[in-house]
């Protein structure tokens, strides 16, 4: 795309609020130069590198503000659970997987017992009976416990002593880090540079040009994190490092040591509802023993209150993985004394965010809002588990569960949100999660159409601290990344404007000068992604 000085774009929709009715934009050295219609686009570029768009739709690319690539890759090359469908269906398909596979450790993810018949997890003897003295690992869908084989667990000494440990079931907190540890370092540094590129791929293929990987000693490691900053592609990769500090120098000396964008991701206060390791104010409801369980504490307000004064001092984003209510609470309550220490402000200057941050009530809301905290959040997460019958209800009762992942109620308090997958724990294409985001299982948690592509285009990209105001739209002088989708109908169906209460079609209004996006109800066919651009250099199609 580069052998013109201009390239232009003619005949299709273009998503752009400075030209909502644009067909055609010209492309100069990797920003957008104009936007407007084709006649007018070929009188003033007469010289340029045509590109006929056929009445395709041309959008802002997509930013996932939380992903985990190596998992990725391993999920989409190897063994993906979360079609399983019960416990018996779940054997099969690893029974199916081993004898393809006769050599190596056995690396799955994605089951999900709770929308099993049966709601039983595997056990060690059940994979046992598959792969015999093979190690495997198995991560939920959360990846916040894992069932491993005991050919795996023989490999950890003194795991039997390690917080989380179980001799059948789930393996939880440091018993899961420490048999995940251990079937990572199994995987041949080819087999994660394999995967590496396939989760970039993949993330190219569905109109992704940044994501915001969130590592950790926990996650993957450090070789993992460092081949990933040394790999090359077009997918542009902000990194962040989930290691708690307890001084500013510290902080910097973790960034340098690291190369990180930030000290945040998935730096852990607590777990995942689904592995019952959330931390809660009040007890869960379902599962043994769980009439007494608040869930797990990696981090009290104390631990979380020095990482965030230290990396406030430093200047260094800072962040953590909070779901549960108690977990929020403690970092509401970290985030005010650091307040009180260096003032607002300052606080806001450093980008701090919050990933997932699920249980927020109200006057929580309200605070995040006013010291600029970003809420980066997986839609999908209310779409696959949300509800009165969903897997929150089983583990807290409905009440509690319908108020969880409140997007309406961040955003009218003025939180930033970003969207992200947290693949692979969910779908990584992005129309997905705007279309849970505005379909929202709980009534009034829902958000707008526009609102939602907002928080997984520039939203994300001011989480991952670029704040130009223009990156991540498609105006004179933005950096000209951009996806072309086919949308099923065509052009015209962007266009159509639903009754007011069919919420699940939210397509804009010509008049009101925003731009339309495609149809995104339930059953809506998804726009398929064409060609993918960064900074004016094709990543795909």
């Amino acid at each position: 795309m580069t052998t013109f000085a201009t390239t232009l774009l003619l005949g299709g929709r273009i998503h752009s609020p400075a030209a909502p009715d644009a067909t055609a934009m010209a492309i100069r050295d990797g920003v957008v130069a104009w936007l407007g219609s084709d006649d007018i686009g070929r009188a003033l570029h007469p010289d340029a590198a045509v590109v006929d768009l056929e009445g395709a739709f041309v959008a802002p690319a997509f930013v996932d503000s939380h992903v985990h690539l190596t998992a990725t890759g391993l999920t989409e090359t190897g063994l993906d659970l979360r079609a399983a469908t019960s416990l018996p269906h779940l054997l099969i398909l690893l029974a199916e997987h081993a004898a393809q596979h006769p050599d190596g450790v056995i690396w799955g993810h994605g089951w999900d017992e709770s929308g099993w018949p049966e709601r039983t997890a595997p056990t060690t003897a059940d994979l046992d009976g598959v792969f015999g003295g093979r190690p495997a690992y198995l991560a939920r869908v959360d990846v916040h416990s894992a069932v491993a084989s005991t050919g795996l667990r023989r490999l950890v000494p003194g795991l039997t002593d390690s917080e989380g440990f179980s001799e059948q079931g789930p393996l939880t907190a440091d018993a899961h880090h420490r048999v995940r540890a251990a079937a990572r370092n199994l995987l041949s540094a080819t087999q994660r540079r394999a995967a590496q590129h396939a989760a970039l791929d993949l993330a190219a293929r569905n109109g992704i040009v940044a994501v915001h990987e969130c590592a950790g000693p926990e996650i993957g490691g450090l070789d993992d994190w460092t081949d990933l900053r040394a790999t090359e592609h077009g997918v542009e990769i902000v990194g962040y490092w989930g290691e708690a500090v307890d001084t500013a120098a510290a902080a910097r000396d973790l960034m340098d040591r690291t190369g990180a964008h930030g000290l945040a991701g998935d730096l852990f206060i607590d777990g995942a509802l689904g592995s019952r390791t959330a931390w809660l104010n009040e007890p869960y409801l379902d599962g043994p023993g769980c009439s007494h369980s608040h869930g797990n504490t990696y981090l009290d307000t104390d631990a979380v209150t020095a990482h965030l004064l230290a990396c406030t001092e430093a200047g260094i984003t800072a962040g953590f993985h909070v779901i549960g209510d108690a977990a929020v609470a403690a970092v509401v309550e970290a985030l005010d004394r650091t307040v009180a220490a260096f003032g607002a402000p300052a606080v806001a200057r450093c980008g701090h965010r919050l990933e997932h941050v699920e249980m927020v009530g109200p006057e929580q809301a309200r605070q995040l809002g006013a010291w600029g905290i970003v809420a980066s959040m997986q839609p999908n997460f209310d779409a696959l588990w949300g509800g009165a019958d969903g897997m929150y209800a089983q583990r807290l009762g409905v009440e509690r569960a319908l108020g969880l992942n409140p997007f309406a109620l961040l955003a009218s308090q003025g939180v930033p949100l970003a969207f992200g997958s947290d693949s692979p724990v969910t779908s990584i294409n992005p129309w997905e999660s705007v279309r849970a985001a505005i379909s929202h299982r709980t009534a009034g948690s829902a958000i707008s159409a526009r609102s939602a592509f907002l928080a997984a285009t520039r939203g994300a990209w001011r989480a991952g601290g670029v704040r130009d105001g223009m990156t991540g739209t498609l105006v004179p002088g933005a950096v000209a990344s951009y996806a072309v989708w086919q949308v099923p109908g065509g052009a015209d169906a962007l266009d159509v404007t639903a009754p007011a209460d069919a919420v699940q079609r939210w397509s804009t209004d010509p008049r009101s000068r925003v731009p339309a996006l495609p149809p995104l109800g339930p059953d809506d066919e998804l726009p398929t992604c064409l060609q993918t651009v960064h900074r004016g250099e094709l990543i795909h199609g």
